[in-house]
């Protein structure tokens, strides 16, 4: 890894200056306004950040031998959500400016040394021994003001969750997808349900039926949905998977301030409202602008679900009541579409992650 660094740093004569990468999460990077010299930048706009990233992600990941350490996880999942990459030497003298700038930036520092630090300096991974125990990954304010509202919310009914579940993309560093493109997967993921409710009840629907109905969908499926309509006897398995799609219209409904609320997850949808609201749109097409919801909206549900499902799964493997009667099944296709809706690892509809 050391020898990975040392290829990023510049080869011009500041050999009285710090050399060091930082890893900004921020959707803009504030500019610096201290001596520095940039050696390179890239963001995501390019080709480059993506697999520079990954590299650095089994660079970290190799030098823990195996041991994933909470601080080396977090570390990873910083540069999952990293946006630029920046390149830089900085006069020793202007290192608390860098730092107030790192801040801003909600940037991790990697050093010529091999060592990960924080905002403020403090070594997160070091080479060799332990970081810093006061060193902390960073996450701008809003996150953790959202995590604090929805812990507050959660004990109120009663539903424990770790203090140290981390805070999670906050306003800074959201792109949220277009009301266009949310629509067009709400329209895809309403052909698969559909069909699969109809295989369901032993009464299906042709997906030439389908096609002439909602045509608009068909250039929003998925690989993955395409094959499911290409099968004419799916399994049990396959239907099901793709009926629990209607939670995740749910989501992309309420996204678009279609549905007024997403209600407590302790019960299935109301797949008639969903459906009513689907033909609708699907009656008008595309023609009618959609509009999104607020960013704040966006994310304050993404931080509650995200514990809820936590809370939810430990329950499973605990083999104990969910808490509050919470429905597991709703809380995954939720996580799944409020992943998608903010690129969450940048992954696409059939590749979206949920860990808790």
């Amino acid at each position: 890894m050391l020898n990975r660094l040392k290829q990023l740093f510049s080869p011009k004569d500041i050999s009285n200056h710090v050399l060091l990468n930082a890893y900004c999460t921020v959707g803009e990077v504030p500019k610096p306004a201290f001596p520095h010299v940039v050696n390179g930048r890239r963001d995501l706009s390019g080709k480059e950040l993506a697999p520079h990233l990954n590299g650095m992600m089994h660079l970290l990941a190799e030098q823990g031998q195996g041991a994933m350490s909470r601080t080396r996880y977090h570390v990873i999942r910083h540069l999952q959500r990293t946006q630029h990459h920046i390149s830089l030497a900085v006069d020793p003298d202007h290192m608390a400016d860098f730092h107030a700038w790192a801040e801003a930036a909600n940037a991790l520092a990697f050093m010529a040394d091999g060592s990960v630090r924080d905002p403020q300096g403090r070594v997160l991974l070091a080479i060799t021994g332990d970081g810093d125990p006061k060193a902390v990954v960073p996450y701008p304010p809003q996150a953790w003001q959202r995590k604090a509202r929805s812990e507050e919310q959660l004990a109120a009914l009663k539903i424990t969750v770790p203090t140290d579940l981390p805070p999670l993309v906050s306003e800074s560093e959201l792109r949220q997808r277009a009301p266009e493109d949310i629509l067009r997967r709400m329209l895809a993921l309403y052909v698969v349900a559909i069909r699969a409710e109809s295989l369901n009840s032993k009464t299906p629907l042709t997906v030439a039926e389908l096609q002439q109905s909602f045509p608009p969908a068909f250039a929003a499926l998925t690989d993955a949905e395409r094959d499911f309509l290409a099968l004419e006897a799916p399994s049990e398995q396959e239907i099901t998977k793709f009926l629990w799609r209607y939670e995740a219209i749910l989501v992309l409904q309420w996204a678009l301030g279609l549905q007024a609320e997403l209600p407590f997850a302790d019960a299935i949808c109301d797949v008639s409202s969903i459906s009513s609201t689907v033909i609708d749109r699907g009656t008008d097409g595309l023609r009618k602008q959609p509009v999104a919801r607020s960013a704040p909206e966006l994310l304050d549900a993404l931080d509650l679900n995200y514990r809820q499902h936590w809370a939810s799964r430990q329950a499973i493997l605990k083999k104990t009541p969910a808490p509050a009667n919470l429905n597991d099944g709703v809380l995954q296709e939720r996580h799944h579409a409020l992943n998608w809706l903010v690129r969450f690892e940048e992954r696409e509809w059939d590749d979206v992650d949920t860990p808790t």
